[in-house]
């Protein structure tokens, strides 16, 4: 691998780090202001409502795509950015103030102005930045919500799901390459160049000699495997490094870049439209 590559290349692990470490410390305002996703975290019913709401919305979107609904689609995407930042930023500021209306009024600004700044100026380090932030959010919200049983049961049931939804059916790549063209930022991006673009390349740029100027890798990437880690950090007792991360998070943490290596070299269909 060339230079041009190795180096977006070894951007890919360190994007996962942040997202987990971020979600590690997002844990604990999590934990402290109550925003969980769901009330029993020990329920392996959690699994399947996930699975079954992922489903839906997938399914929803597939359809809107088939029918060339761009704008629909640009609009749920970012009502789903909005309330995402709505939980993120409510975990942190009602763990700091409490849940009083100066705290309310202080998540909905900071959730406006994330948005927007995410759709008015959507440059490739102003995705990253806020998609670790809604990486890591999410991440710390399921991770708080789920012991570590159902989210490895939600994991398994995740990567069957990837295994025929790439290549069975390939409505994941439908789905990617639909909301690549409309350079939707829910995905990371890396360049593989300095003046590199999101704003005037977007995603499906093809740079001169036939290679993507781009690396990128979608969210739930970062996400699946930061849940486990959260979870591990939360519901497994242990001793602690350094106060802040057990044995069985660091494990997970491992474990998670070690699979991000095996799927950006030996998943072809899907890093085609990744690399």
């Amino acid at each position: 691998m060339d230079t041009k590559n190795l180096i977006p290349f070894l951007a890919m692990p360190l994007l996962l780090i942040a997202v987990e470490i971020g979600a590690l410390l997002l844990s604990l305002p999590v934990q402290a202001s109550g925003v969980v996703a769901f009330e029993d975290p020990t329920s392996m019913e959690n699994p399947i409502i996930f699975i079954a709401i992922m489903l839906a919305f997938t399914a929803f979107i597939l359809i809107l795509i088939r029918y060339d609904m761009k704008r629909v689609i640009a609009a749920v995407i970012g009502i789903s950015i909005f309330l995402t930042f709505i939980y993120i930023f409510m975990a942190i500021m009602y763990s700091l103030m409490g849940a009083t209306d100066l705290a309310t009024v202080i998540v909905f600004v900071l959730s406006i102005l994330a948005t927007v700044l995410l759709y008015k100026y959507p440059e490739w380090y102003v995705i990253d930045a806020l998609g670790i932030l809604i990486g890591a959010g999410v991440a710390a919200i399921f991770g708080a919500s789920l012991e570590v049983l159902p989210v490895i049961i939600l994991l398994i049931l995740l990567a069957v799901y990837d295994a025929i939804s790439v290549y069975k059916t390939k409505h994941m790549i439908t789905l990617a390459e639909g909301v690549m063209d409309l350079k939707t930022p829910i995905l990371f991006v890396i360049p593989k160049r300095r003046d590199y673009s999101f704003i005037k390349e977007g995603i499906g740029k093809i740079a001169d000699g036939g290679e993507r100027s781009a690396f990128i890798i979608g969210m739930g990437d970062m996400i699946m495997p930061s849940i486990l880690v959260v979870s591990a950090n939360i519901f497994l007792q242990g001793w602690k490094l350094g106060g802040m991360i057990n044995l069985p998070a660091l494990g997970a943490i491992l474990g998670s870049l070690a699979g991000l290596v095996v799927l950006v070299t030996l998943a072809p269909p899907l890093c085609r439209l990744l690399l």
